[in-house]
């Protein structure tokens, strides 16, 4: 099985030729600081030993804009195969409540009916607005970035992140784990092989997938893969083959052409 990262950055140090729009207005420090070109990641990849051939392309828009869907089919004829939303962020410490907007059904509905995924990008405290998109258009994909940042300190059975684990009755919904979620400043009472054992009995391997955060997160492709199959070593092969590829190919299934078991 091929490693497939989902959650990776190019970020061009040529802002001539692709001007910053930033989110709120302001730069991440981490995109600033570790700008990564195409060729870098490409190189990255070849070191950790995961497979370089294809990429696809995961993008961002105004959801709220009176053209969003216009934008979004634009994207998808430019060889996008999925959306990122942020309703909280590094730049965005506040968690906005738009997700619901009313604006936003049109797309939502447009997404599903495309089998196009949303990734969303935001805390605990969103999921009760999250429960009514799912809820309003439960054949829309979502994937929510790093487990919402769901708390671990309490350990088993991680009452702190019951909102996370409601989530499971949605077999639409999938969860991306990255750094923030394998290497967290204090697993407390936690692990990861209680948490994420866990998180596998409720949801599933299948909906599962990896996702690097690189350069975001610090160190190389190849130490932040490291640490995540370390977090996994307790779980049997088949499902470890569902979390670092095989969801990544049902997501997004460009992938698993380029990608061949």
């Amino acid at each position: 099985m091929s490693v497939i990262d989902i959650h990776p950055h190019i970020v061009s140090p040529d802002i001539k030729r692709y001007p910053l729009a930033p989110l709120g207005g302001t730069q991440s420090a981490w995109s600033s600081e570790r700008p990564t070109t195409y060729e870098m990641l490409l190189k990255e990849m070849d070191t950790a030993g995961a497979v370089p051939g294809r990429f696809t392309g995961v993008y961002s828009i105004d959801v709220l804009a009176a053209d969003a869907v216009k934008t979004f089919d634009y994207w998808l004829t430019r060889g996008c195969s999925g959306m990122r939303l942020f309703t909280t962020g590094s730049t965005l410490p506040d968690q906005s409540s738009w997700l619901a907007d009313p604006r936003t059904y049109p797309l939502w509905e447009i997404a599903a009916a495309k089998n196009i995924p949303f990734c969303m990008q935001m805390k605990t405290q969103a999921i009760p607005h999250l429960c009514q998109i799912m809820d309003r258009c439960p054949k829309v994909t979502i994937v929510l970035d790093h487990f919402s940042r769901a708390p671990v300190l309490d350990g088993p059975p991680y009452a702190a992140a019951a909102e996370l684990f409601t989530l499971a009755k949605y077999d639409r919904l999938y969860l991306k784990v990255t750094p923030i979620n394998v290497s967290p400043k204090s697993w407390g009472k936690g692990a990861p092989e209680t948490f994420f054992g866990r998180v596998i009995d409720a949801f599933g391997a299948a909906r599962i997938g990896w996702g690097s955060n690189f350069p975001n997160s610090v160190g190389t492709l190849a130490e932040i893969l490291h640490a995540a199959r370390a977090a996994f070593s307790f779980a049997k092969e088949s499902d470890q083959d569902w979390v670092f590829g095989k969801t990544a190919q049902m997501l997004y299934p460009v992938l698993a052409n380029s990608h061949p078991n």
